[in-house]
């Protein structure tokens, strides 16, 4: 009896399969496309936005908190290393005298020796003995002075800004000269300088530059020169200007007296001219500048401690003893700390 003969499968049909896997792939592709276009449109939430600027200062005054934290540690580090080298000074210094306490007692014990010995008529032996007892004396009274005296007290000072920052926004101007810290109108003269300049660039049609001086404003003259720049072939590369243009090269502030402004006391008294400049509404939110010659360093160190008090970012402009107060397009900016 024959067995029926069993009917071939159909192959798998590897192409069909390939097409429904490329439909479920492209499918997929235009669901995040679609999810991407409606995410990139969707409303931005007003909360969200109105919570940002407080996130942002939140996050500034946090890494502000962070370093002060870093700096006030690396301050006690170095006092803590100051103290201990104190330490060890003094360490040395009782060393020495105890040598010498020594010493002096091996020295009197071989001066009693001989002088009990011959009696009362060796003259200069006794006075020798009783040089060493004096001696003697004054180191021990030395040596318990330096065991029992305190280790020096330690005062650490801590500014809200440790950090040096360049100044890129407005600043307050002030020369500390002579032991006196006298307001500068620096924005007023400039701003004078402007118009003066204006009127008189005509000069530099018969010549490369030419000088002029403004003022006086607050006690200060301005000083500046104005001249006709070629662009250099590095100043092309660098900036992409060409040819040739005006600029100012330098301005230079000229006191019309010697004495000018507040001494120190005066300027920390209530409704001193000091108090006045900061308080002006233009300085609020500015970096303090003092231009500090070396006869007032002090000055400065007292002032500086007032204005952390009073929230301002400081800025110090140290200058030669005769040198006058100046800038240029060249020179460089202010870092406040």
């Amino acid at each position: 009896m024959t067995r029926p003969v069993p009917a071939e499968t159909e192959a798998v049909n590897a192409d069909s399969f390939l097409d429904i896997v490329a439909s479920i792939v492209s499918i997929m592709i235009i669901m995040v496309l679609m999810t991407g276009l409606k995410i990139r449109h969707a409303p931005v939430d007003a909360a969200e936005l109105e919570q940002a600027p407080a996130a942002d200062e939140d996050l500034s005054r946090e890494l502000s908190d962070e370093q002060t934290l870093r700096h006030e540690v690396l301050a006690l580090a170095g006092e803590i290393q100051n103290v201990q080298r104190q330490t060890l000074l003094r360490q040395g210094e009782r060393d020495v005298l105890a040598t010498t306490v020594r010493t002096l007692e091996i020295e009197l014990e071989g001066a009693e020796r001989p002088a009990a010995g011959e009696g009362p008529q060796d003259a200069a032996l006794s006075g020798k003995l009783s040089d060493v007892r004096s001696r003697l004396a004054e180191i021990e009274q030395a040596r318990k002075v330096v065991e029992t005296a305190p280790a020096p007290a330690v005062q650490v000072e801590s500014y809200p800004t440790p950090l040096g920052r360049t100044v890129d926004g407005r600043e307050v101007h002030l020369q500390l000269r002579g032991g006196r810290i006298a307001f500068i109108p620096l924005e007023e003269l400039l701003a004078r300088f402007k118009s003066d300049a204006e009127r008189k660039v005509h000069k530099l049609a018969d010549a490369s530059a030419f000088t002029e001086t403004i003022g006086p404003e607050g006690g200060f003259r301005l000083r500046y020169t104005l001249e006709r720049h070629e662009v250099t072939a590095t100043e092309s590369n660098r900036t992409g200007r060409a040819g040739t243009y005006i600029r100012l090269k330098q301005w230079t502030l000229i006191p019309v007296e010697e004495n000018l402004g507040e001494t120190i006391d005066e300027a920390l008294a209530e409704n001193s001219q000091f108090r006045q400049a900061v308080a002006d509404r233009r300085a609020r939110g500015a970096t303090i500048t003092c231009w500090t010659y070396p006869d007032s360093f002090d000055v400065f160190r007292r002032l500086k401690k007032e204005l952390y008090r009073m929230d301002f970012a400081v800025a110090a402009r140290p200058l030669p003893q005769g040198t006058p107060i100046s800038g240029s397009p060249d020179g460089s900016k202010s870092t406040s700390e």
